[in-house]
Parts: C-alpha cells; structure tokens; sequence
C-alpha cells in the first residue's frame, strides 16, 4: 500500500513544522533532519497500513523525538558521558502537551520560527538561503539549483557545507533575538519569494503550479508582515504574492495547459487578492524607502489593473524596471526589462539587450533566455529564428507544461509558414 495524496501533502505541509519543533528542543539541524525524514519514512510504512492519525502532527513529532533521544543515547555513550543522560534527556515532552511558544505577542508557528532559525549568522546570504528552501520550503535539491541558476551537483555541495558550518560555528541554532531577526530578514524575505516563485511556475515536473508552495509563502509573509507591519520591503514582497497569485486561476485551461498573460481571462483573475496587493503597495511607497520587492509589486499592480493586455501602461512598467535595474544584478530581471522595452520600443531594441546577457553565465543554459528571444523574434516577424529559439526553450525546459506550450508555438509558426509558402 502507498500514501494517497492526501496524506502526501500533509506530510510535505508538516515536515518543516516538526523540524522546527525538533530543532529547537535539540539544537542540531543536521541529527534533527535526519529524525524528521526518519518519522516521513515510517510514517509513508504506517499510515496505509493503519490509517492516519488523529493527530498526524503529534505522531510525527513523537517519533522523530525517539529518534533524536535514541541519537543522544548514542552520542553520550560514544564519548562515555553515560552520566549526563537524563540531563540530555528530561527535557523531552510528550507532543500532544507542547505548543509553539510566541515571537513578539504573536504564535508565527514552528515554519516561521525555522525560516528565522536557518538564516544563521555562520552562513553566507546564499548559503543560508539554500538551506531555508530545502528545510521550509521542502523543495529538492534541483529545484533550488534551478532557482539560483547553478547546477544540481553545486547546490547539493552548498547545502551539505551550510549544515557542517551550523554544526561547527558555536552558535546556538536558535530563535534570534529581535536584533539578529532584524539581521536576518532580508535572506528571510528572499527565501519566501524564491518559494513562491518555485510554486506560481514551477521548475520541475508535471504541472505549470505548486499551489501548496505559493500558499505557504504567502502564509509566511503574512506573518512576518505581522510582525513587522512597518517595514516597507515586507509589505512590498506580500503585495507582490497576492497580486501575481491573483492571476493563478486563469494561468492554465481545462488540461492545465500554459496560458500567457496576454491571453488570460482576466475575469478570472481575483480581484479581492488585486485590491489587497495595491493598497499594500501603495501604503508602502508612499512611506518612501522604495526597494526591490515593492517595485515588482508596482509592476504586477499595472498589469492588473488593465483591463485588456493592449490597456497595458507599457512604459510606466519600463519605468519601473529601468529602476529596479539599478538595484538588482539579477538577469532574470534584465530578461523582463527587454520585454518592457520591446514593448515601448520595438523587438529590434528588446533583442539588442537580451544579446547583452548571453554572455552571463547564470542565463547561459537557461530555458527563459531562448523563450524570450523567441517572443521577441516572433514580435519582429522572424519566424524562423523564433521557431528555433521556442525548440531551444522547449528543450531546456523541465517543466512539461511549458515544454508544451514552447512546442506548440514553434509548430503554430511552422504551420503558418507552410500556409504562407
């Protein structure tokens, strides 16, 4: 017997909750992620066989906590501190009877408290962000590769030297004061839009959205917002989720295949998220201090707020990314900043800056790069180069929907060049 998928989402939503609980009762990531996979692998033995539990939280913490008691036994008797046992050992409860104590008035729960605890001070920015996603966000190893735009073997070496770093830094992993949650908040807030990017397009697999993952992200910036409903760049990144999530049921058609903005029905699109993200937005630019997540915020807001793809205030969102250009190296955003400017100025002006990025080694074998020259060829009437450029995309791509729609465009142009030969 196997796991439904029912109880596969539960257990993918309550792994980060219970090492969290785990990590912060032992304080050592690595033997408490260890224990938590070991609990997700016999409860994937348990659960068909026995039916979930009541309390499928309670039973996954529970064991996970024997295995960590079982892991200290170990560890006391391998360096002969038999003594010290019970000391390593009373505080362990029953997990029925422990709750997620609070973090400034508010209860944020074990996700948010590990998303603060995995961006350690021993850790590099990128290093700590690695690890976040694998520990809350629950995605792969390739999946966050693909994120940060570095193959798979790299990123698995990153994650495995960020764990041996927390082992050997001295530093306690633990919830941070509210001076070091202040230090932290910028690998925080990208650590989340990283998760909801992963789930609004995923990287990976049968299907064009995680909705689980954008939903999580979300949850989690609306309590970090809670806890700091004044800093501009957390209203900023929550405003930039709703607004682009607003769109999600109208992103794929009855077979979830792709569909791109310009074809969406916008009916679809969920106005009460819409107004959320603007007065959010809006609220936070007002305050000054603009920064990157509020401008992508701004941006999303106008192209919700046309009412048809040809209403688009195409040289407001060039406005806005000329700026947000000059605060981030990201090319992800250069590639987005062509498309605006091929939009204001013509395809000829959009191709001439995406040639400026193929010597970037991020983009250098990334689907998006070929997707975008492809629309871009297509806008200049160049179907043959745009043809071969949607059949790179295609085959870059891991992603099946997107590889689908990438085909089918080039064999919508093939089909009108044989109509027109």
């Amino acid at each position: 017997m196997t796991l439904d998928v029912r109880a596969e989402h539960l257990l993918r939503d309550l792994a980060p909750q219970v090492l969290g609980i785990m990590c912060r009762r032992f304080g050592d990531f690595a033997a408490s992620e260890d224990a938590v996979q070991e609990a997700l692998i016999a409860a994937s033995i348990a659960w068909p066989r026995d039916g979930v539990p009541d309390s499928p939280r309670a039973w996954l913490i529970q064991v996970a906590q024997r295995r960590m008691t079982d892991h200290v036994r170990s560890e006391i008797a391998r360096r002969n501190r038999e003594g010290a046992l019970a000391a390593e050992t009373d505080f362990v409860v029953e997990p029925s009877t422990q709750e997620v104590p609070e973090v400034g008035g508010l209860d944020h729960g074990d996700s948010l408290l590990l998303l603060f605890m995995c961006c350690h001070p021993a850790l590099t920015p990128a290093s700590a962000i690695a690890l976040t996603l694998r520990a809350v966000g629950g995605l792969t190893t390739a999946e966050i590769a693909n994120a940060f735009l570095v193959p798979e073997a790299t990123m698995a070496q990153r994650i495995s030297r960020a764990k041996q770093t927390i082992r050997t830094s001295g530093v306690a992993f633990e919830m941070p004061g509210e001076r070091e949650r202040a230090e932290r908040l910028g690998s925080v807030l990208h650590v989340l839009y990283l998760i909801f990017n992963e789930g609004y397009a995923s990287s990976i697999g049968p299907d064009l959205q995680r909705s689980d993952l954008a939903n999580e992200a979300i949850r989690l910036t609306r309590a970090v917002h809670g806890l700091l409903p004044k800093d501009n760049e957390v209203a900023g990144l929550l405003a930039l989720m709703l607004l682009t999530d607003a769109r999600r049921p109208a992103r794929t058609g009855a077979d979830g295949e792709l569909i791109p903005l310009a074809q969406q029905n916008r009916t679809l699109w969920d106005r009460q998220l819409i107004a959320e993200g603007i007065a959010l937005v809006s609220a936070a630019l007002s305050r000054g201090s603009v920064g990157p997540y509020q401008l992508q915020a701004a941006i999303a807001a106008v192209h919700d707020e046309a009412a048809r793809h040809e209403d688009t205030d195409w040289p407001q969102i060039l406005a806005l990314y000329s700026l947000l250009m000059r605060m981030s190296d990201n090319p992800m955003v250069a590639l987005s900043h062509a498309i605006a400017t091929a939009m204001v100025e013509g395809p000829r002006a959009g191709l001439d800056l995406v040639a400026t990025l193929d010597k970037d080694d991020r983009l250098a074998s990334h689907y998006r790069l070929d997707a975008v020259r492809a629309h871009l060829h297509e806008m200049d009437g160049n179907h043959e180069a745009a043809i071969a450029h949607y059949l790179a995309a295609a085959g870059r791509t891991a992603n099946i929907p997107e590889r689908d729609y990438l085909s089918a465009q080039a064999s919508r142009l093939a089909g009108r060049n044989e109509r027109e030969a």
